[in-house]
């Protein structure tokens, strides 16, 4: 499922970036690569913060459908 879609406060794992190499590699620079533990802090709108190996992140709607996770 999209991370948009995910409930929040759970500890999930990434298991597909569906984007261009772009993006995948600026989610690289972020550290949100296949595999990594992600976290949902919160949703408005579609937008998410998310915390990943103790840094908080946030993601506009369109970043965070291409993120997988489960």
């Amino acid at each position: 499922m999209p991370i948009v879609l995910a409930p929040v406060d759970k500890e999930l794992v990434v298991i597909k970036i569906v984007s261009n190499q772009d993006i995948k590699r600026h989610l690289e620079d972020l550290g949100i690569i296949v595999g990594s533990s992600i976290r949902l802090i919160s949703k408005n709108g579609g937008n998410v913060i998310c915390e990943i190996k103790n840094d908080r992140v946030a993601l506009d709607t369109e970043t965070a459908m291409k993120i997988f996770v489960a």
